[in-house]
């Protein structure tokens, strides 16, 4: 099970990462640096913001830290509830609509007064799609696919 959820970890964290530093770089919306203080500013407050590369370092390390609670929950949820025995494609979408709400909704929303749901319909999908194509679904995809332990 550890195995399982290191490979997850790090496969979603990954993914989610080099989403969010694609779309910051495609959109043109400014240095990367900026996206991870950006992240780092969630806990550690506006001043995060000024912190240069350790400040970007450490937005990343929050992002991972996110990510091993999301993981950490949706492999949980695969082993020990009803949910693991749907199709991987309904359970991991689920899922991942959940992620969304609860970080857009909730964390952001409350956090920095970001609009949920978001008016602007390609940024509410921008933000869906990773938490369902890079989190809900390699979660439910993978535990399915492996064998539970004896």
């Amino acid at each position: 099970m550890r195995q399982v959820f290191l490979k997850l970890w790090l496969l979603c964290g990954a993914l989610d990462a080099a989403y969010a530093t694609l779309l910051t770089l495609v959109r043109g919306d400014g240095d990367i640096g900026k996206l991870w203080r950006g992240v780092a500013a969630g806990p550690f407050g506006d001043a995060a913001s000024q912190w240069g590369t350790p400040g970007a370092l450490l937005g990343l390390g929050v992002h991972f830290a996110i990510m091993a609670a999301m993981v950490a929950l949706g492999l949980w949820l695969a082993r020990n509830t009803p949910l693991g025995e749907v199709a991987p494609w309904k359970a991991g979408t689920l899922y991942g609509i959940v992620l969304y709400g609860v970080m857009y909704g909730i964390v952001l929303h409350f956090r920095f007064g970001a609009p949920f749901p978001n008016p602007d319909q390609i940024k509410l999908a921008l933000g869906l799609f990773p938490h369902v194509f890079f989190v809900g679904l390699p979660i439910f995809w993978l535990v399915k696919r492996t064998p539970r332990p004896s």
